[in-house]
């Protein structure tokens, strides 16, 4: 295949394709060496084979995006948008009664060869479904009234059940739903109440901790209390260096300006979770502050991409698809690298499209091919536009020619 050819399928904005190619390759060199120590212990000491897995699970997000650009349209989405939210009701039910995690906290669903996170396909669920009701109901305010309390109640349940394996999640979920509502015009005031009571329901989940049992669903509860007395007052096991949280920061300090070299990190051998929740510390530790500055940027870039893409949407629909698919990815991103740093309560969010997984990967892909959809679609309306304006019969040859001549 040419490169001729090859532009046919690669549509979109190209600096997110720019963006998307560079955290791949971060994605695979900072996995290379983040397991190590997990090679050795559940691969027979193969080191290829999480970098082998992480790549084949990018090509078929790669696959994906291709697929999504060049087959299927943005306004399906909108049609397929109930269904969805549907769906992922269904596996979020089917992980609390079947999932396996710490504790059954539901958090991952198997499927047999594989393992499945319902809270990844509710992320790109809600996009799709919050979309399609901002969009169907801009005509008049009181539809929009109409919207935000479907909207609030969707979201009310989706995020009241993930919340039991995944508290994060739900957060997360909330959060950009709240911004594509901003976007979509739902009433400031309404914004502000939603905002106070999503705060007032942590608080009451905090403060009732105590008083639920400790085992079963509520440990979760009892989880997310602890983690945040631990960020506020310290965690007890610090003292002794045995905190993933710490590793982190030692990993930070370690890595300095320049770093201490690819594939020489010694702190994820003794972090869990070096490969995922905190592969951005084991970024600066082996690239150092330079490391720790370009992963950033490329999500910066991408936000300021997003929202070119978003002012030149000339629809609804994928005016609020581009929103929510910016937004989710910022957020998660914004997230991993401050539970690395120690900024906010440690989490469980994965750096999007860079650390290690499965079936998490595939749906950040698809997150992705959302904005390009919209992105290659507005190009195209554009283009379509431009041609049908232009008019042959208004140029004058001879007075232009002259005229450039001159």
């Amino acid at each position: 295949m040419d490169t001729g050819e090859l532009k046919k399928y690669i549509k979109g904005d190209r600096i997110i394709w720019f963006v998307l190619v560079a955290l791949t390759c971060i994605s695979l060199l900072i996995v290379y060496s983040s397991t190590g120590a997990l090679a050795y212990r559940q691969a027979d000491g193969n080191t290829t084979h999480y970098i082998l897995r992480q790549l084949i699970f990018q090509c078929i997000g790669y696959g994906a995006i291709i697929i999504m650009l060049n087959y299927i349209p943005v306004k399906l989405y909108n049609k397929f948008a109930n269904a969805g939210y549907v769906i992922a009701i269904v596996f979020i039910l089917l992980g609390l009664v079947f999932g396996r995690g710490g504790e059954a906290t539901g958090r991952t669903l198997p499927l047999g060869f594989i393992s499945f996170q319902p809270a990844e396909i509710a992320k790109v669920a809600i996009i799709l479904w919050v979309a399609r009701l901002l969009a169907n109901n801009q005509k008049d305010p009181r539809l929009l009234r109409i919207a935000y309390i479907k909207i609030i109640i969707g979201i009310g349940i989706i995020c009241l059940l993930i919340s039991m394996a995944n508290f994060s999640s739900a957060v997360l979920l909330f959060t950009t739903a709240l911004i594509m509502m901003f976007v979509g015009r739902i009433p400031i005031k309404y914004l502000v109440f939603t905002m106070m009571a999503g705060i007032g329901f942590v608080l009451i989940i905090y403060f009732a901790a105590p008083l639920l049992p400790e085992k079963g669903n509520f440990g979760r509860i009892q989880t997310i209390r602890g983690r945040i007395d631990r960020h506020i007052n310290g965690e007890k096991l610090s003292v002794k260096g045995l905190t993933q949280g710490d590793f982190a920061k030692i990993a930070i300090h370690m890595g300095g300006i320049t770093g201490v070299g690819a594939g020489k990190s010694k702190i994820s051998n003794f972090m869990p979770a070096a490969y995922n929740d905190f592969i951005y510390s084991i970024i600066i530790e082996e690239y150092g502050l330079i490391g720790g500055i370009v992963v950033p940027l490329l999500y910066l870039i991408f936000l300021t991409r997003g929202g070119i893409i978003i002012r030149r949407c000339n629809r609804t629909f994928p005016t609020f698809l581009a929103t929510g698919a910016v937004t989710i990815i910022i957020l998660q991103a914004v997230i991993n690298m401050a539970v690395s740093s120690g900024a906010i309560p440690v989490t469980g969010q994965p750096l999007p499209w860079v650390s290690w997984g499965g079936t998490s990967q595939v749906f950040t892909a698809l997150t992705f091919g959302l904005l390009l959809s919209v992105s290659s679609e507005t190009d195209q309306e554009a283009q379509k536009e431009v041609e049908n304006n232009f008019s042959p019969e208004g140029v004058l040859e001879d007075e232009d020619i002259v005229l450039t001549k001159n």
